[in-house]
């Protein structure tokens, strides 16, 4: 679970939303599928008298989820101390490489949306996090105890969606999506779920404001805030309005505490419901991409301009040979409509875009020096996640990245470095020729020589004894040599923004 501090998501393991239909045998509770007996339980008018009504329809069919991951682990009991370098060295000489795993789990909530099975919840409730983790196992528990093993039919990172099938022959309960666009500030709203592993935990509240954009900076960071108590398990279940449809799946708080503080975050169903219609059959989730980097458009930046509060982002790099750059957008434009949308802090640039189908071909209104111009652009697709992070701008100022003690690869182990490819995105942020070649420094260990030696966060390492680096297998193989030769260094020539490159022997841990 991440929280949220100073608006960015706290992810919870829990929550989604649907209106319960009949789909159970008798015996155990159903939803109703007559309109006029849902709106009886809830007045016209006023706050309602109970929940209990519209809490015995949807329950059923609110469950939840658990996980079992496989995740390996360091197996050196003395790494960080003193000890840790001789008992690896004992450990090698007896040959004993096989990794060592531990067992994980996780908790969150879900909903059945599909008297077969198909079950909703969020992404990080059922992916490991890492590429050290596999999952093993889904188990989906009903309010009547009952448990089922279920499948991962097909999972969203960028959304942070997730669709299960229950194995079973059974006819299940369910609800279905109701549209969020009808939310207004001030309805009344009900979550369901299974917070901190109390399962069929009801709470109530009310939209507190309806595409609440935290700051993150992400395609889908657009939420329906609520005070409706939501914690740590809440991830993935429903929130309902009081017709009993889900209008958000729970996802995120924001908490200082760790617990409820009455700021709760809600996925859309209007984002929600297209994406997991795609994920039941298995369709590739495509979404829209330009290729640029971009900022808010703050206060200070609004003055200077003359523009109007609440608009606008500022283009601050262009990929090379994407969309924007395709279009003939530039650092320093001021985008305010895609496709005839404004842009704004609750519609941001990252959403629309993400929006629109690759291929579409989009009006893109902006301001260049100060006067409005209009291109076209057409938009592409969207990389996954992974290329993101790959792609993404590098920042030499950010907080560095301390590689842990048991991060994998001789890199990281023997030089107490965590590198990065250089991209052609990455040499332009360091400053550097658009022809070098290397790897660049995103983190360095404390303890480590290289620590001493003063190398830090983008540093770019060229060469590693005297032969070129241009990717983390040559710098790997250095190592390896030196091992061989029985040296206990390496020898590497360090490029540092605004410096001449000079050469620093790292010692091996």
């Amino acid at each position: 679970m991440r929280y949220v501090y100073g608006l960015s998501t706290a992810l919870l393991i829990g929550g989604a939303t649907v209106s319960l239909v009949t789909g159970h045998p008798a015996g155990a509770q159903t939803a109703q599928n007559d309109s006029s007996e849902m709106r009886s339980v809830v007045p016209r008018a006023g706050a309602p008298e109970s929940f209990a009504d519209l809490t015995a329809q949807l329950q059923p069919a609110v469950v939840n989820i658990a996980t079992r991951q496989r995740v390996e682990v360091q197996s050196n009991p003395f790494a960080g101390t003193p000890f840790g370098n001789m008992f690896q060295n004992r450990r090698r000489g007896r040959g004993n490489s096989t990794p060592q795993t531990r067992e994980a789990q996780s908790l969150g909530s879900g909903f059945i949306i599909s008297a077969d099975g198909f079950v909703v919840t969020n992404n990080h409730v059922v992916s490991p996090p890492g590429n050290r983790s596999t999952l093993e196992e889904i188990t989906v528990t009903m309010p009547d105890g009952n448990e089922y093993e279920a499948e991962l039919v097909g999972a969203d990172a960028a959304s942070d969606l997730a669709v299960l099938k229950i194995k079973s022959d059974k006819s299940f309960p369910f609800v279905k999506f109701g549209d969020s666009a009808e939310a207004r500030p001030g309805d009344w709203v009900m979550a369901i779920g299974n917070p901190f592993g109390l399962g069929g935990t009801v709470t109530s509240g009310i939209v507190s404001a309806v595409y609440r954009n935290t700051g993150s900076g992400s395609a889908y960071d657009r939420y329906i805030q609520t005070d409706a108590s939501i914690n740590r398990g809440n991830s993935g279940g429903p929130l309902f309005d009081m017709q009993g449809n889900v209008i958000g799946i729970n996802n995120a708080i924001f908490s200082p505490s760790g617990g409820s503080v009455g700021i709760g975050f809600a996925i859309p169903s209007e984002i929600a419901a297209p994406i997991v219609d795609k994920l039941k059959v298995g369709a590739e989730i495509e979404r829209g991409f330009l290729g640029v980097g971009i900022d808010k458009v703050d206060d200070d930046l609004a003055d200077s301009l003359g523009l109007p509060r609440n608009r606008g982002e500022i283009i601050q790099a262009v990929q090379d040979d994407g969309a924007a750059a395709k279009a003939g957008l530039k650092p320093g434009d001021i985008v305010t409509k895609i496709d005839g949308k404004l842009v704004t802090n609750d519609q941001t640039l990252s959403f629309l875009v993400a929006n629109i189908a690759p291929g579409t071909k989009i009006p893109i209104e902006l301001l260049r020096d100060g006067k409005p111009k209009t291109v076209n652009a057409t938009v592409g697709k969207r990389p996954t996640e992974d290329e993101l992070r790959q792609q993404q701008m590098f920042d030499p100022d950010a907080e560095p990245e301390t590689p842990p003690e048991d991060t994998d690869g001789p890199v990281a182990e023997k030089l107490g470095l965590q590198t990065r490819e250089l991209t052609p995105q990455i040499i332009d942020q360091l400053g550097a020729d658009a022809d070098t070649s290397g790897l660049v420094v995103t983190g360095v260990n404390p303890n480590s020589d290289a620590a001493r030696k003063g190398l830090r966060r983008g540093d770019i390492i060229r060469t590693a004894n005297y032969k070129r680096v241009s990717g983390l297998s040559d710098l790997e193989k250095a190592i390896t040599d030196a091992e061989g030769a029985g040296r206990e260094a390496v020898l590497l020539r360090i490029q540092r923004r605004g410096q001449p490159a000079r050469y620093i022997a790292v010692r091996m841990r």
